[in-house]
């Protein structure tokens, strides 16, 4: 089995929607939180969400004052965006490895629920990287929230299936030359299954503080969930939080 090399532009749209019908709205308020204790950034910075999803974080981050703006590539989550309060115009479509935006045009940078990594190369990773630094002011904050990599490896679930919306759901699940793999079969009645991928290059968490170091973001802490966790073996995730050097 494998995935399509841009398997992100079909599976985030309406079957992902349908999917995911109601995130939790509690977890983006505390990671929203978690990114702006200690004073930081500053009061009506302008802020880049980036891969904005829906706009839960961006909803929150407006709410606060700042100047958010979300980007993400996908039209049918940018659609579901432009119906909360207070997103309308801040909006834009693009692809994080060119981002449309002025050298050091953001005062701070979100990237929330494992939106890194997606691509076939490395390489692709490191221009993600380069393209957040270059639009980051000097000292400019950023938090981005990844998989703890070797919990996923130790605790994937090869195959599971549920019921969701009334739709049977089969994911089937693998580790592959360093990535880890998704395949989404959704069934409703008689009909035959749509079919879906996820694909996720997994980077140790001190992997990735030192590339993050390499190219001009520094991590000032770990945590391992949106209410900063302590970061350790057992946690599901690593949320990163520095500042652009």
């Amino acid at each position: 089995m494998t995935a399509p090399s841009e398997w992100f532009r079909e599976w985030f749209g309406d079957a992902y929607l349908s999917l995911y019908p109601h995130r939790d709205e509690d977890e983006a308020e505390a990671g929203v939180e978690l990114f702006v204790e200690d004073g930081a950034p500053a009061e009506g910075a302008r802020i880049l969400d980036l891969a904005c999803g829906a706009g839960r974080h961006l909803q929150r981050l407006r709410a606060r004052g700042f100047e958010a703006t979300g980007m993400d590539l996908s039209a049918a989550l940018l659609a579901e965006a432009r119906k909360r309060p207070r997103v309308r115009g801040s909006l834009v479509r693009g692809d994080m490895r060119a981002l449309p935006f002025a050298d050091g045009a953001f005062g701070g940078l979100v990237n929330f629920f494992t939106s890194f990594g997606y691509f076939t190369s490395r390489g692709e990773d490191l221009a993600v990287i380069d393209e957040v630094r270059r639009v980051l002011s000097p000292g400019a904050p950023f938090i981005m929230d990844y998989l703890n990599a070797p919990w996923v490896m130790e605790r994937l679930e090869p195959e599971t299936v549920s019921e969701i919306q009334g739709k049977r759901v089969r994911q089937v699940r693998w580790v592959e030359d360093g990535q880890v793999f998704k395949r989404i079969e959704i069934r409703e009645g008689d009909a035959g299954p749509e079919v879906y991928h996820e694909r996720v290059r997994l980077y140790e968490p001190d992997d990735l503080e030192r590339i993050l170091a390499e190219r001009g973001l520094r991590s000032e802490a770990r945590f391992g969930g949106y209410h900063g966790e302590h970061f350790g073996d057992g946690s599901p995730r690593l949320i990163l939080r520095g500042r652009a050097t």
